[in-house]
Protein backbone atom coordinates (compact mmCIF):
# COMPACT_ATOMS: atom_id res chain seq x y z
CA UNK A 1 0.00 0.00 0.00
CA UNK A 2 1.55 2.81 -1.57
CA UNK A 3 -0.01 6.20 0.21
CA UNK A 4 0.98 9.83 -0.68
CA UNK A 5 0.49 12.57 1.60
CA UNK A 6 0.93 16.35 1.36
CA UNK A 7 3.01 17.59 4.69
CA UNK A 8 1.87 21.45 5.82
CA UNK A 9 4.62 23.74 6.09
CA UNK A 10 6.13 24.26 9.63
CA UNK A 11 8.79 26.16 10.92
CA UNK A 12 11.03 24.72 13.83
CA UNK A 13 14.18 26.11 16.13
CA UNK A 14 17.45 25.32 15.81
CA UNK A 15 16.88 24.02 19.43
CA UNK A 16 14.00 21.60 19.34
CA UNK A 17 12.73 18.18 19.76
CA UNK A 18 11.20 18.74 16.34
CA UNK A 19 14.43 19.13 14.69
CA UNK A 20 16.81 16.41 16.22
CA UNK A 21 18.57 16.31 12.15
CA UNK A 22 19.68 19.75 12.60
CA UNK A 23 20.96 19.85 16.18
CA UNK A 24 22.84 16.04 15.39
CA UNK A 25 24.58 18.46 12.42
CA UNK A 26 25.49 21.34 14.59
CA UNK A 27 27.01 19.43 17.21
CA UNK A 28 29.28 17.82 14.62
CA UNK A 29 30.28 20.83 13.21
CA UNK A 30 30.97 22.65 16.47
CA UNK A 31 32.80 19.66 17.66
CA UNK A 32 35.14 19.68 14.84
CA UNK A 33 35.95 23.80 15.02
CA UNK A 34 36.54 23.41 18.90
CA UNK A 35 39.00 21.01 17.99
CA UNK A 36 40.68 22.18 15.14
CA UNK A 37 41.50 25.44 17.12
CA UNK A 38 42.64 23.73 19.72
CA UNK A 39 44.66 22.00 17.48
CA UNK A 40 45.52 25.52 15.84
CA UNK A 41 46.42 27.19 18.74
CA UNK A 42 49.13 24.39 19.62
CA UNK A 43 50.88 24.68 16.52
CA UNK A 44 50.71 28.63 16.66
CA UNK A 45 52.50 27.79 19.82
CA UNK A 46 55.34 26.01 18.20
CA UNK A 47 54.15 22.89 20.08
CA UNK A 48 54.35 19.29 18.14
CA UNK A 49 50.90 17.64 16.70
CA UNK A 50 51.69 14.58 18.73
CA UNK A 51 51.11 17.05 22.04
CA UNK A 52 48.18 17.84 20.78
CA UNK A 53 46.93 14.56 19.99
CA UNK A 54 48.13 13.35 23.52
CA UNK A 55 46.79 15.79 25.69
CA UNK A 56 43.45 16.53 23.92
CA UNK A 57 42.59 13.65 20.65
CA UNK A 58 43.14 10.50 22.88
CA UNK A 59 40.82 11.66 25.33
CA UNK A 60 38.22 12.31 22.78
CA UNK A 61 38.46 9.18 20.86
CA UNK A 62 38.43 5.90 22.75
CA UNK A 63 41.60 3.67 22.46
CA UNK A 64 41.69 0.13 21.09
CA UNK A 65 42.23 -1.33 24.20
CA UNK A 66 39.85 -2.29 27.04
CA UNK A 67 41.92 -0.97 29.62
CA UNK A 68 42.52 2.52 28.15
CA UNK A 69 38.73 2.58 27.18
CA UNK A 70 37.24 1.73 30.43
CA UNK A 71 39.41 4.51 32.04
CA UNK A 72 37.78 7.03 29.51
CA UNK A 73 34.28 6.03 29.16
CA UNK A 74 32.66 9.23 27.85
CA UNK A 75 34.59 9.28 24.75
CA UNK A 76 31.38 6.17 23.86
CA UNK A 77 29.56 9.56 22.98
CA UNK A 78 32.62 11.87 21.92
CA UNK A 79 33.79 9.86 19.36
CA UNK A 80 30.64 10.28 17.78
CA UNK A 81 30.72 13.76 17.37
CA UNK A 82 34.62 13.90 16.38
CA UNK A 83 36.38 14.13 13.28
CA UNK A 84 39.97 14.84 12.64
CA UNK A 85 39.65 15.70 9.47
CA UNK A 86 37.42 18.10 7.31
CA UNK A 87 36.10 15.92 3.87
CA UNK A 88 35.40 12.29 6.15
CA UNK A 89 33.35 15.62 7.77
CA UNK A 90 31.83 16.80 4.98
CA UNK A 91 30.62 12.92 3.67
CA UNK A 92 29.08 12.04 7.24
CA UNK A 93 27.22 15.10 7.37
CA UNK A 94 26.12 14.71 3.56
CA UNK A 95 25.14 11.37 3.78
CA UNK A 96 23.94 12.18 7.55
CA UNK A 97 21.41 15.29 6.14
CA UNK A 98 20.09 12.83 3.17
CA UNK A 99 19.16 9.15 5.16
CA UNK A 100 18.09 11.36 8.16
CA UNK A 101 15.70 13.59 5.96
CA UNK A 102 14.04 10.52 4.41
CA UNK A 103 14.18 8.94 7.75
CA UNK A 104 12.03 12.03 9.29
CA UNK A 105 9.59 12.52 6.71
CA UNK A 106 9.09 8.31 6.83
CA UNK A 107 8.61 7.91 10.33
CA UNK A 108 8.64 11.22 12.22
CA UNK A 109 12.14 13.10 14.18
CA UNK A 110 11.63 10.99 17.00
CA UNK A 111 13.78 7.80 15.88
CA UNK A 112 16.73 9.96 14.36
CA UNK A 113 18.65 10.88 17.66
CA UNK A 114 17.87 7.56 19.29
CA UNK A 115 19.57 5.29 15.85
CA UNK A 116 22.34 7.67 15.96
CA UNK A 117 23.80 6.63 19.16
CA UNK A 118 22.57 2.75 19.10
CA UNK A 119 24.54 2.58 16.00
CA UNK A 120 27.65 4.50 17.19
CA UNK A 121 27.81 2.62 20.14
CA UNK A 122 26.89 -1.03 19.13
CA UNK A 123 29.87 -0.19 16.30
CA UNK A 124 32.22 0.89 18.72
CA UNK A 125 31.98 -2.22 20.64
CA UNK A 126 31.98 -4.22 17.54
CA UNK A 127 35.29 -2.70 16.46
CA UNK A 128 36.38 -2.87 20.07
CA UNK A 129 35.85 -6.95 20.14
CA UNK A 130 37.94 -6.80 16.23
CA UNK A 131 40.60 -5.50 17.84
CA UNK A 132 41.38 -7.25 20.90
CA UNK A 133 39.71 -11.16 19.64
CA UNK A 134 41.33 -11.44 16.06
CA UNK A 135 44.76 -12.28 16.40
CA UNK A 136 46.01 -9.91 13.73
CA UNK A 137 44.91 -6.86 15.31
CA UNK A 138 45.70 -7.49 18.52
CA UNK A 139 49.27 -6.44 18.96
CA UNK A 140 48.74 -3.30 17.19
CA UNK A 141 45.00 -2.62 19.23
CA UNK A 142 46.86 -0.07 21.00
CA UNK A 143 47.83 1.98 17.93
CA UNK A 144 44.00 2.36 16.70
CA UNK A 145 41.30 4.78 17.44
CA UNK A 146 37.97 5.34 16.57
CA UNK A 147 36.24 8.33 15.52
CA UNK A 148 33.05 9.41 13.29
CA UNK A 149 30.09 9.45 12.73
CA UNK A 150 29.93 6.18 10.33
CA UNK A 151 28.43 4.00 12.32
CA UNK A 152 25.89 5.82 13.24
CA UNK A 153 25.07 7.50 9.47
CA UNK A 154 24.98 3.70 8.19
CA UNK A 155 22.45 2.55 11.17
CA UNK A 156 19.90 5.68 9.71
CA UNK A 157 20.39 4.92 6.32
CA UNK A 158 19.49 0.94 6.51
CA UNK A 159 16.64 2.34 9.14
CA UNK A 160 15.19 4.82 6.26
CA UNK A 161 15.91 2.01 3.87
CA UNK A 162 14.11 -0.93 6.09
CA UNK A 163 10.96 1.99 6.07
CA UNK A 164 10.60 2.01 2.75
CA UNK A 165 13.10 0.27 0.06
CA UNK A 166 11.34 1.83 -2.64
CA UNK A 167 11.23 5.27 -2.22
CA UNK A 168 12.96 6.78 -5.28
CA UNK A 169 15.08 9.90 -5.26
CA UNK A 170 16.48 11.54 -8.50
CA UNK A 171 13.18 11.72 -10.41
CA UNK A 172 14.86 13.29 -12.96
CA UNK A 173 17.06 9.93 -13.74
CA UNK A 174 14.40 7.70 -15.84
CA UNK A 175 11.92 8.42 -13.13
CA UNK A 176 14.30 8.02 -10.10
CA UNK A 177 16.54 5.76 -8.47
CA UNK A 178 14.89 3.41 -5.80
CA UNK A 179 16.22 3.85 -2.11
CA UNK A 180 17.71 -0.02 -1.52
CA UNK A 181 20.55 0.67 -4.66
CA UNK A 182 21.66 4.27 -3.17
CA UNK A 183 21.93 2.03 0.44
CA UNK A 184 22.85 -1.43 -1.56
CA UNK A 185 26.29 1.18 -2.78
CA UNK A 186 26.86 2.68 0.17
CA UNK A 187 27.09 -0.34 2.26
CA UNK A 188 29.21 -1.97 -0.82
CA UNK A 189 31.62 0.64 -0.51
CA UNK A 190 32.31 -0.35 3.49
CA UNK A 191 32.67 -4.09 2.36
CA UNK A 192 35.29 -3.36 -0.04
CA UNK A 193 37.66 -2.01 2.76
CA UNK A 194 36.63 -5.34 5.09
CA UNK A 195 39.56 -6.94 3.52
CA UNK A 196 42.57 -4.17 4.51
CA UNK A 197 44.02 -2.97 7.69
CA UNK A 198 40.75 -0.86 8.24
CA UNK A 199 38.57 -4.33 8.55
CA UNK A 200 37.72 -3.04 12.65
CA UNK A 201 36.60 0.48 10.91
CA UNK A 202 34.49 -1.33 8.49
CA UNK A 203 33.25 -3.75 10.53
CA UNK A 204 32.00 -0.95 12.79
CA UNK A 205 29.98 0.90 10.43
CA UNK A 206 28.27 -2.42 9.10
CA UNK A 207 27.31 -2.90 12.55
CA UNK A 208 26.09 0.31 12.47
CA UNK A 209 23.67 -0.57 9.70
CA UNK A 210 22.68 -3.94 11.47
CA UNK A 211 21.34 -2.41 14.47
CA UNK A 212 19.22 0.00 11.74
CA UNK A 213 17.62 -3.36 10.22
CA UNK A 214 17.06 -4.72 13.86
CA UNK A 215 15.65 -0.96 15.04
CA UNK A 216 12.98 -1.08 12.43
CA UNK A 217 11.81 -4.45 12.60
CA UNK A 218 11.26 -4.32 16.19
CA UNK A 219 9.38 -1.14 16.10
CA UNK A 220 6.94 -2.86 13.16
CA UNK A 221 6.09 -5.48 15.90
CA UNK A 222 5.54 -3.01 18.32
CA UNK A 223 8.67 -2.22 20.35
CA UNK A 224 10.10 1.42 20.06
CA UNK A 225 13.62 0.84 21.29
CA UNK A 226 14.04 4.64 21.24
CA UNK A 227 11.04 5.59 23.66
CA UNK A 228 13.19 6.17 26.70
CA UNK A 229 15.65 8.53 24.95
CA UNK A 230 12.97 10.38 23.12
CA UNK A 231 11.44 11.38 26.56
CA UNK A 232 14.36 12.64 27.75
CA UNK A 233 15.79 14.23 24.48
CA UNK A 234 12.40 16.21 24.41
CA UNK A 235 12.61 16.74 28.34
CA UNK A 236 15.88 18.08 28.11
CA UNK A 237 15.13 20.43 24.71
CA UNK A 238 12.08 21.44 26.42
CA UNK A 239 13.71 23.54 29.12
CA UNK A 240 15.16 25.91 26.24
CA UNK A 241 12.18 26.34 24.27
CA UNK A 242 9.98 29.51 24.33
CA UNK A 243 7.05 28.50 22.87
CA UNK A 244 5.68 26.65 25.57
CA UNK A 245 1.97 26.09 25.36
CA UNK A 246 0.64 27.58 28.79
CA UNK A 247 -2.57 26.06 29.79
CA UNK A 248 -5.68 27.85 29.44
CA UNK A 249 -8.58 28.45 31.64
CA UNK A 250 -11.56 26.60 30.87
CA UNK A 251 -15.26 28.37 31.69
CA UNK A 252 -18.59 26.24 31.96
CA UNK A 253 -21.52 27.86 30.79
CA UNK A 254 -24.89 25.89 31.01
CA UNK A 255 -27.79 27.32 28.94
CA UNK A 256 -31.81 25.84 29.46
CA UNK A 257 -32.48 24.21 26.28
CA UNK A 258 -35.83 24.00 27.08
CA UNK A 259 -36.51 20.10 25.88
CA UNK A 260 -34.88 20.71 23.11
CA UNK A 261 -32.01 17.95 21.90
CA UNK A 262 -28.87 19.74 20.94
CA UNK A 263 -27.78 19.39 17.40
CA UNK A 264 -25.86 16.36 16.46
CA UNK A 265 -22.70 18.06 14.37
CA UNK A 266 -21.74 15.58 12.15
CA UNK A 267 -17.65 15.60 11.56
CA UNK A 268 -16.48 17.32 8.25
CA UNK A 269 -13.60 16.38 6.01
CA UNK A 270 -11.57 19.81 6.70
CA UNK A 271 -8.25 20.50 5.83
CA UNK A 272 -7.25 22.01 9.02
CA UNK A 273 -8.08 17.73 10.50
CA UNK A 274 -5.67 16.84 7.86
CA UNK A 275 -2.97 19.31 8.88
CA UNK A 276 -3.21 18.30 12.69
CA UNK A 277 -2.96 14.58 11.60
CA UNK A 278 0.40 15.60 9.60
CA UNK A 279 1.44 17.56 11.79
CA UNK A 280 0.88 14.57 14.39
CA UNK A 281 3.02 11.98 12.37
CA UNK A 282 5.88 14.87 11.79
CA UNK A 283 6.05 14.93 15.60
CA UNK A 284 5.34 11.12 16.49
CA UNK A 285 5.42 9.08 13.79
CA UNK A 286 2.39 7.07 12.07
CA UNK A 287 2.63 4.45 15.14
CA UNK A 288 1.02 7.39 16.60
CA UNK A 289 -2.51 7.23 14.70
CA UNK A 290 -5.21 5.63 15.86
CA UNK A 291 -6.92 3.19 13.25
CA UNK A 292 -9.58 5.59 12.70
CA UNK A 293 -7.57 8.25 11.70
CA UNK A 294 -5.04 5.88 9.68
CA UNK A 295 -8.34 4.72 8.02
CA UNK A 296 -9.34 8.40 7.40
CA UNK A 297 -5.97 9.39 6.02
CA UNK A 298 -6.44 5.95 3.35
CA UNK A 299 -9.61 7.51 2.23
CA UNK A 300 -8.33 10.63 1.77
CA UNK A 301 -5.13 9.78 -0.08
CA UNK A 302 -7.53 7.77 -2.40
CA UNK A 303 -9.87 10.39 -3.27
CA UNK A 304 -6.73 12.14 -4.20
Amino acid sequence: MNNTYTRSGRKTSLISDENPLVMLIAINLIFFVILNFIEIAYLLGNTELYQYKQDVWQHVVPAGQFGEFIREPWTIITHLFAHEKVWPLIGNMLFLWGFGFLLQDLSGPRHLAPLYLYGGIVGLMVWLMSLNLIPRFIPQAASYTLAGAGAPVMAIAAAATMLSPSYRIFPMIGGGIPLWIITLVYVLIDLAGLAGSAFPYHLAHLSGAGIGVLYVYALRKGTDAGRWMHRLYTGFFGLFSSDKKKPSKKENYYYDTKGIKPIHKTQHVTQQRIDALLDKINQHGMEALTEEEKSFLKRISDQA
